[in-house]
């Protein structure tokens, strides 16, 4: 077991905490979704698992549904959900966690169901798997670690990674390529609680689309209302042992500041969305008009 101290440093905290997963599914399944855009399909055991689709872009067309789901692990699915996983039809599970989260907990898919292995922080120095329970299990040490701002500082950093490491580019790359191939889908991506790597790989890929900042935010930030309840014991206990009341939020659930940073970061290097699809990713001007082509009905 992994002590606090490495938990908690600037790589490895990340690393522990940020889990994706992508799920792809069947074209033929494309169309309306059978919810309102972004929230929570209900599958009680993957709480985060939510339909793309749906949502409006800027000059009015509409990102199609039932093609691609963002999650968290598919890791303790019931029997009854594992059904319910396997009536979207999936090709694909893009698996966006490092190797130790992927050691320490395998994804669990219907039969047939594709698992492809994108390492979005293998190029970190340490980023092995995060044990929630035994960071805040900890207050007084993970006050002095992660108080006074520190964690969201740590996560400000980890995002702006997902511009500049050359592991967050591979992997991006494989996964919007697949997106844009109808063969591939419907298909789901996602890391460990599907919130800060999913996050990123869920904002860009709307942000192409031509879904407005605002919405994409919104999408982002709704993952506190599926992934903090799952907590609720572990911080409950962490502050009536003396632990700071923002850590756990800081940890456990996204802020808007995390995703501005990610944004900021791309506008820095790259000027435009689609400037960071073509330099970071290698998509160009055709593999983008692919994925627009293929998520955008008509208006």
């Amino acid at each position: 077991m992994m002590s606090l101290s490495t938990t908690i440093s600037t790589v490895a905290l990340p690393g522990l905490l940020l889990g994706c997963i992508f799920l792809a599914g069947a074209c033929s399944g494309a169309g309306t979704n059978l919810v309102k855009p972004g929230l929570s399909l209900g599958i009680e055991s993957v709480p985060n698992l939510r339909d793309l689709g749906g949502y409006a872009t800027g000059d009015g067309a509409t990102v199609a549904g039932r093609l691609v789901y963002r999650s968290n692990q598919l890791v303790g699915v019931t029997a009854t959900d594992m059904q319910k996983l396997a009536a979207l039809g999936l090709k694909n599970d893009f698996d966006l966690r490092t190797k130790a989260e992927v050691d320490l907990h395998q994804d669990e898919v219907p039969p047939g169901v594709n698992v492809v292995k994108l390492d979005v922080l293998s190029g970190m120095a340490d980023s092995g798997a995060a044990n929630l329970e035994v960071l805040l299990g900890n207050p007084t040490a993970a006050n002095a670690a992660l108080g006074g701002g520190k964690a969201q500082a740590n996560f400000k950093t980890t995002y702006r990674n997902f511009i500049t490491l050359p592991s967050a580019s591979a992997a991006f790359r494989t996964l919007y390529l697949a997106l844009g191939n109808p063969a591939q889908l419907p298909a789901l991506f996602h890391c460990t609680t599907g919130k800060d790597r999913t996050g990123w790989a869920a904002a860009a890929f709307l942000t192409l689309l031509g879904v407005p900042r605002e919405t994409v935010m919104a999408d982002y930030l709704r993952s506190n209302d599926y992934i903090l309840p799952k907590y609720k014991e572990t911080i409950d206990k962490f502050i009536a042992g003396g632990g700071e009341p923002a850590i756990p939020p800081a940890i456990l659930g996204v802020q808007a500041a995390y995703l501005e940073s990610a944004f900021d970061e791309m506008t820095k290097q790259y000027g435009t969305i689609q400037n960071y699809f073509e330099k970071a990713l290698g998509i160009d001007a055709a593999g983008q008009k692919a994925l627009l082509d293929l998520y955008l009905a008509p208006r």
